[in-house]
C-alpha cells in the first residue's frame, strides 16, 4: 500500500504536538507501508529530497534527517507569507476561516496536482485542518481516482476556538482576541463540517473530540487514533528530587510551544494566579516554562526571580525530570496533550486541569491531581511538593498510563482505518 502524507510542517525532529505525531506516524508506518510526503517548510526555497528510484533532481536537499529513510519521496514547500493587515481583512471578509488560509498555497496545490497525477496513493493523509481546502478542491478528488481521503483532525478546531472565546470574554484586556475566537468558531463550524463531510474516513484523537465532531456532523463515523509516545526515548523518572533538604528552588515546569494561545493562557494564570498562593506556604516554588517561541503577552512575566521562561532548548525532558512537579494549567484547547504523555513517561507527578488531561483515561489522585480554580490548583501543588511517597505513587501510576500509549499500541487503530477501504 502506498500513502502520501500532507503534513503542516516538516515533521523533524519531534519536538512538538504536531511533528511528534507525524514523525511517529510515518516512521512506524513505514515499516509496512510505501510512505511519501508532501510538506511545508520554513525557507525561502523549493526543496526537494528524491528517493534513488525517483531520480535526481536540480533542487538542493532538505537537512539530513531519519525521513530521508523512511520515505520514497518527499518535497517541501515554502509556507506562504500573509501580513498581518491581510489576515484582519480574511477574518472580516473571507469566509474561510484563518486555517483554511493560513497554508493554501498555488505551489503546494500545483505539486500536489503533479504527484496524485503522476503517482496512485491507496491513500491520502491530510494531517491537520490548514491543509484540508487541498482535499475540497474538486480537481483533487477527480485525480485520485479509487484513492481514498483520511483526514487527520489533530484538534477539533471549532471546540478550541468556543472555549478560548469563552475564557477570553470574561476578561475585559482579552475582548479582542475573544472577538476574534467567536468570528473563527463560527466560520470553523462550517468549514470542519464541510471537510469531515468531504473526507473518505474522519480520525480524532480523543473520544471526546470525535463526539465534539459528530455533534458538528450528526451520522459521522470517526475513529479515534489517540496522539502515542516512544516510551523507550524517555528515561524513567523514578525518584523525584524532594522539595524540602534540597538547596535552591522547587522548580514547577510546563513545556509547550509559546506561542500557541491555550499555552500562553496556562503560563499567564499560572504564574499571575496560582504561583502566589503556593508560595504563600512555599515561598521557594519557582515556575519554569520551557517551550520555544514565547509570545509578547509572557514579557510581562520577565524579570521574576520565581519565573524563568527558557525560550527554544534542545531538549525539554532534562526541565521535565528534574522538576519538583509537572504543571499542567490549561484551560482552553482540544485534543490530546503530548505534555501529558511526556511528563507520564518519565514517571513524573503532576497536577493539571480537567481540560489539560481531557481525553486521557485518568482519575484524579491515581496518575495525576485534578484541579481547576487558583485556590484548588495551589492547593494540590502544596501538598504534592510536602509529600514525596504521594508523588512516587503518582509517578508509577503515570508511567503505567504512558506504556499503554505507546506507538506500537496505537498503530492498529490506524491500520485498521487503512484497511477498511478492501473491504468496501
Amino acid at each position: 500500500m502506498r500513502i502520501l502524507f500532507l503534513t503542516p510542517q516538516f515533521p523533524y525532529p519531534p519536538h512538538k504536538g504536531t511533528t511528534m505525531r507525524n514523525y511517529y506516524l510515518i516512521a512506524n508506518l513505514a515499516v509496512r507501508y510505501e510512505i511519501d510526503l508532501l510538506t511545508f517548510i520554513e525557507s525561502d526555497a523549493v526543496r526537494v529530497i528524491p528517493a534513488l528510484a525517483v531520480g535526481a533532481t536540480h533542487a538542493s536537499p532538505l537537512p539530513t534527517s531519519p525521513l530521508q529513510e523512511l520515505c520514497r519521496r518527499i518535497e517541501g514547500i515554502t509556507v506562504p507569507k500573509r501580513s498581518l493587515p491581510r489576515r484582519a481583512a480574511d477574518t472580516l471578509l473571507s469566509p474561510w476561516p484563518d486555517m483554511g488560509l493560513r497554508l493554501w498555497s498555488p505551489t503546494f496545490a500545483a505539486r500536489l496536482d503533479a504527484w496524485l497525477t503522476e503517482t496512485h496513493y491507496d491513500v491520502v493523509q491530510i494531517e491537520g485542518i490548514e491543509l484540508a481546502r487541498y482535499m475540497l478542491a474538486a480537481d483533487r478528488r477527480h485525480a485520485l481516482r479509487d484513492s481514498r481521503f483520511v483526514f487527520d483532525d489533530h484538534n477539533c478546531e471549532y471546540l478550541l476556538q468556543r472555549r478560548a472565546f469563552e475564557t477570553d470574554v470574561r476578561i475585559p484586556s482579552r475582548w479582542l482576541g475573544a472577538a476574534y475566537s467567536f468570528v473563527q468558531w463560527r466560520k470553523l463550524c462550517a468549514f470542519e463540517r464541510q471537510v469531515c463531510r468531504a473526507a473518505d474516513h474522519v480520525v480524532a484523537v480523543s473520544d471526546a473530540d470525535a463526539a465534539a465532531l459528530q455533534q458538528l456532523a450528526p451520522g459521522l463515523q470517526v475513529t479515534v487514533v489517540p496522539n502515542g509516545i516512544d516510551v523507550a526515548s524517555y528515561p524513567i523518572h523514578r525518584s523525584p528530587p524532594p522539595f524540602h533538604g534540597k538547596e535552591g528552588a522547587a522548580d514547577l515546569v510546563f513545556t509547550g510551544t509559546m506561542d500557541f494561545r491555550p499555552n500562553v493562557d496556562a503560563a499567564l494564570w499560572f504564574a499571575q494566579q496560582v504561583l502566589p498562593l503556593v508560595q504563600q506556604q512555599e515561598p521557594r516554588a519557582r515556575f519554569v516554562v520551557v517551550g520555544h517561541k514565547p509570545h509578547h503577552r509572557l514579557d510581562v512575566l520577565r524579570g521574576r526571580s520565581d519565573l524563568i521562561l527558557t525560550g527554544a532548548v534542545d531538549d525539554t525532558r532534562p526541565y521535565v525530570a528534574n522538576a519538583a512537579l509537572y504543571v499542567v494549567p490549561l484551560r482552553m484547547g482540544g485534543g490530546t496533550r503530548f505534555k501529558i504523555l511526556e511528563a507520564a513517561a518519565m514517571g513524573q507527578a503532576m497536577v493539571s486541569t480537567s481540560l489539560g488531561c481531557d481525553g486521557f483515561p485518568v482519575k484524579s489522585g491515581r496518575e495525576l491531581v485534578i484541579a481547576d480554580s487558583p485556590r484548588q490548583f495551589a492547593d494540590a501543588v502544596v501538598a504534592l511538593l510536602r509529600d514525596p511517597a504521594r508523588r512516587a505513587e503518582l509517578s508509577a501510576n503515570a508511567r503505567a498510563l504512558a506504556e499503554a500509549y505507546d506507538w506500537k499500541n496505537i498503530l492498529p487503530r490506524m491500520e485498521q482505518v487503512y484497511a477498511e477501504r478492501h473491504d468496501v
